[in-house]
């Protein structure tokens, strides 16, 4: 038999050189950075938008290996200001007019830090309580809000990414009746996903990562208006299912990110029901704006739709990341994604939501939290007020822009985004004077736009959703347009 030697029990405690931080020098540090924080919310229009260094910057400045002695949190911080804010690209700039927003507000920062500080790990319920029922029951808060069916259940995903593969997945294994999961995919399955030529690249991703291959995603084209055409999915559907394919899934865009569209909620999902199809609409941006009523026609249909996803963390003042994942059964999202080892198993087990069963990741943050504090903080009716102004101010914008010698609008405002282009009297190669024009814009710092195409031309997008965003800010943006336009 094998026994210790009384010496090996002898165990040697390693002291620390450096004493680590007390729990005092913890709260100066904390009150010195809450007041920078402060600071920059306050001056952030005082930075370029974009970042102005060039790759390798910031590398240069970093030293080669890490320190071996542990360093002062001011002298880390002083490091924070002088290497890392100069390469900081200012998403909470009130000219930041790229891509789609990533706002957030006071009351999400400070919940930010409460989830930070409590450090919890909420993949079930047993993990936190308090963020598995919270999460519950702000997700029906916000179902309400976007007026979606009462028989959809909520649960927040890091990102709409996430979410948009999770229905991919769940329609995989329900068209195979689960058993991809069981078996792997083989030759047996001929399956076929569809979304729009104007469909989010994390369709695409998706795709791919299910295993389903992206020679198997259709592209449908979009009509005039940036949306879906239906008779097109309805033709690819017919095609696919004579060459032996079988349909899995559909994606529909509520406001895609080139130039916003919305496809037919209504139109895709008689398709979907009259051939058992899986219907995922992702409303990344645009879902947000679900909750003004002037905007929910644009889910007639809705009851046709098996899952839905919006980004609290684009537009409604939520900060990355908080993606709102609506599915009509759940018990479909759990059977494609559940997997029970011993050691996550718990004596409540049916009778609460592990919510680790409903996403990808095991692990997850308590992101519930900052929803919370933002809803309570604004109200319903403030959370509308902020995003009325915003499309208000993106439609007067294209008017003026509409108007204006030089310049013609391109598709007109889907929310607060619309495109446009610069077109002066004898340029002949359009596309790359516009490129070079953006390219010059963002160069200057003063605000930050993106490109994207529209029936084959090169365009610049302009979407109004910063949270510290005036009406005085996007007309003061447009006056920088012109003039670098003139220069260029």
């Amino acid at each position: 038999m094998f026994t210790l030697h009384a010496s090996f029990l002898k165990l040697t405690v390693f002291k620390l050189k450096e004493p680590p931080m007390e729990i005092e020098e913890f709260r100066k540090e904390a009150h010195k950075i809450v007041d920078w924080m402060a600071d920059y919310l306050k001056n952030v229009e005082n930075y370029p938008v974009r970042s102005q260094l060039k790759p390798g910057d910031i590398m240069d400045k970093l030293p080669v290996s890490a320190p071996k002695k542990g360093e002062a949190i001011a002298d880390i911080f002083k490091d924070f200001q002088d290497i890392i804010m100069p390469g900081i690209t200012h998403w909470q700039h009130p000219k930041f007019f790229a891509f789609f927003p990533g706002n957030s507000s006071p009351a999400s920062l400070l919940a930010e830090m409460l989830t930070a500080t409590l450090g919890s790990q909420c993949m079930m319920w047993e993990t936190s309580p308090a963020a598995t029922e919270l999460e519950i029951r702000v997700l029906e808060w916000l179902r309400d809000a976007l007026s979606l069916p009462n028989n959809f259940t909520g649960v927040i995903q890091d990102t709409a990414s996430s979410a948009t593969f999770c229905a991919i997945l769940v329609a995989r294994e329900r068209i195979t009746n689960w058993n991809v999961n069981l078996k792997g995919l083989g030759p047996n399955y001929k399956l076929t996903y569809y979304t729009s030529s104007e469909a989010h690249s994390s369709v695409e991703k998706a795709v791919k990562m299910a295993g389903i291959g992206v020679e198997n995603l259709r592209l449908i084209p979009v009509d005039g208006a940036q949306s879906m055409d239906v008779d097109a999915l309805k033709n690819a559907i017919k095609k696919d299912m004579a060459n032996g394919f079988t349909p899995a899934c559909v994606v529909a865009s509520i406001g895609a990110t080139g130039a916003g569209g919305t496809d037919s909620v209504q139109g895709i999902g008689e398709v979907c029901l009259a051939n058992n199809i899986y219907f995922h609409v992702d409303a990344a941006w645009a879902g947000s704006a679900l909750i003004l009523p002037e905007y929910q026609h644009l889910i007639e249909g809705i009851e046709a739709v098996d899952s839905f996803v919006f980004n609290p963390h684009k537009w409604l003042l939520t900060n990355f990341d908080c993606t709102a994942h609506f599915i009509k059964n759940p018990n479909e999202l759990k059977r494609t994604l559940t997997i029970l080892p011993e050691y996550l198993k718990t004596r409540e087990g049916d009778k609460v939501t592990d919510f680790r069963d409903w996403g990808i990741q095991l692990g997850r943050r308590n992101r519930a939290l900052k929803l919370w504090f933002v809803i309570r903080s604004y109200g319903i009716e403030g959370l509308q007020n902020f995003l009325r102004n915003h499309i208000n101010w993106s439609s007067e914008l294209s008017v003026v822009i509409d108007k204006t010698d030089d310049f013609e609008i391109i598709t007109n405002p889907n929310f607060s985004l619309f495109t446009f282009r610069y077109k002066p009297e004898g340029e002949n190669d359009l596309d790359a004077l516009n490129d070079r024009l953006i390219e010059a814009i963002n160069d200057d710092g003063r605000t930050y736009l993106t490109r994207t195409k529209v029936d084959g031309k090169l365009v610049i997008r302009f979407q109004v959703g910063s949270t510290h965003t005036s009406r005085q800010h996007v007309m003061d943006a447009w006056d920088v347009i012109k003039e670098i336009a003139c220069e260029v």
